[in-house]
């Protein structure tokens, strides 16, 4: 199994948290606030713990679970404590109509947040197509993106403890694409589907 680290104390978070505690995973949980990180520790249970904001986190991934415009920031700001890490970002960059992602290049904030990390972080972009109760109750596929082949693979085996198939789209400029796949999800609630029960997945057909 896993040891995870998670940046920040909100839904997706204790959602995220939850899971891996009943995956077997070991979880640590890190917010600017030290209170509400303890609070969240205490409610996931079986051993998840507290650390310190911006000191070394204990896990070997890092899932940064912040709202899209403090995830850079906070990578900054952790500096050198992600050495070696493996960071996951998590985030969506809507807009403000929720039509289109709120930065207008060829980029993402994973991308971004791979220039913001430190030399032996690796980046993965992971989990921003599926709705916070969707992750919580029900078995969606997890789509992610990277470039480092070992970052992935522990990613991958992550997700998988936690009873998901992962699905790898390719290299982190795929990552883009993915926050345009968050977009289209938004589209399918608001049009389409109707409602916010449904994740993106994939079909095969039988051999």
């Amino acid at each position: 199994m896993s040891s995870i680290s998670i940046i920040g104390t909100g839904n997706m978070a204790r959602t995220i948290g939850a899971r891996a505690i009943a995956g077997g995973n070991t979880v640590e949980v890190m917010g600017r606030d030290q209170s509400k990180a303890a609070d969240l520790a205490k409610a996931l249970g079986d051993g998840a713990t507290t650390g310190e904001w911006g000191t070394v986190p204990a896990g070997d991934i890092v899932i940064v679970a912040l709202l899209y415009n403090g995830v850079v920031p906070a990578v900054a700001q952790y500096g050198d404590a992600l050495a070696g890490k493996v960071i996951v970002d998590i985030s969506n960059p809507f807009n403000s109509t929720f039509d289109g992602l709120a930065h207008r290049e060829e980029t993402s904030i994973a991308q971004e947040v791979a220039t913001a990390a430190p030399a032996g972080a690796s980046v993965v972009k992971a989990f921003n197509t599926v709705f916070r109760h969707v992750l919580e109750r029900g078995r969606p596929d997890v789509f992610l993106a990277g470039d480092h082949a070992q970052a992935k693979s522990s990613v991958k085996a992550f997700i998988e403890s936690l009873g998901l198939r992962p699905l790898d789209v390719g290299g982190l400029r795929m990552a883009h694409w993915l926050e345009g796949a968050g977009v289209v999800t938004v589209g399918l609630a608001n049009h389409g589907v109707g409602n916010v029960n449904f994740a993106l997945s994939i079909t095969e057909l039988p051999a």
